[in-house]
């Protein structure tokens, strides 16, 4: 994925809070920034999602047959 610079003026108390957000994930601000947009176009469905890590795990009870959405007995 290629990166493109773009200057962005930015409101003190939003860049201050988007600071805090970054260090609590140990991201820089601006992965933090990118992160926030990203999630933002994806929700609003304006781009997909590429790759998403799955966290969860399935219990025997909740996985599904990936054939026709039936459980899995």
């Amino acid at each position: 994925m290629s990166k493109k610079a773009y200057p962005l003026r930015i409101n003190a108390d939003v860049l201050a809070a988007m600071q805090r957000w970054a260090d609590d994930e140990l991201r820089s601000v601006n992965a933090q920034i990118e992160y926030v947009l990203r999630e933002a176009l994806v929700q609003q469905g304006r781009v997909k999602l590429i790759q998403r890590v799955v966290t969860e795990i399935q219990t025997p009870e909740t996985e599904r047959d990936g054939d026709n959405g039936t459980a899995i007995e």
